[in-house]
């Protein structure tokens, strides 16, 4: 069977891009059972409420939705178990200090396999206030207009 390259997208985590100021993002590894892997071969996984929780000197995600496999029997894994994540342990110390400081938290932004193997995206992320998601979404629109603007000058130029 020929090795899978690149990078295969199986879920991502916009909400966490809106409501949090993402500062530092980390690649980890999963450890996941047979079934959670077949799983994700077919693309089905939320990480809308996950987070990752720092417990003994080992991170873990908790709440990432990953359905039951449809052909698994009684090996079957539960959906939303805790599964531990596969880091550095100079990642892990600094994830660890980062987020001792206040409205600090880890979120996971994408889940996709790299070269055959289950990988997540996770991310040192501040909460954003209400205003802060007004604004962004503000330069958003204005950034958006500008170029439609710029566009029809160009297009304008061109006939």
């Amino acid at each position: 069977m020929a090795k899978e390259k690149g990078r295969k997208l199986i879920a991502q985590n916009k909400k966490a891009r809106h409501d949090y100021l993402i500062l530092d993002t980390y690649e980890a590894g999963l450890v996941l059972m047979g079934t959670e892997v077949k799983s994700l071969r077919q693309g089905r996984a939320s990480l809308v409420d996950g987070f990752v929780q720092l417990d003994g000197h080992e991170a873990w995600l908790h709440n990432v939705h990953v359905p039951e496999y449809s052909q698994g029997t009684w090996t079957n894994h539960s959906a939303r178990r805790k599964r531990k994540l596969l880091l550095h342990r100079d990642e892990i110390d600094k994830l660890e200090a980062k987020s001792q400081e206040t409205g600090h938290t880890i979120v996971p932004v994408a889940l996709y396999f790299k070269d055959g193997r289950a990988k997540v995206e996770i991310a040192l992320a501040k909460g954003k206030k209400e205003y802060d998601k007004r604004q962004t979404l503000r330069e958003k629109q204005d950034r958006r207009e500008a170029d439609r603007a710029m566009s029809a000058v160009r297009r304008k130029q061109r006939a």
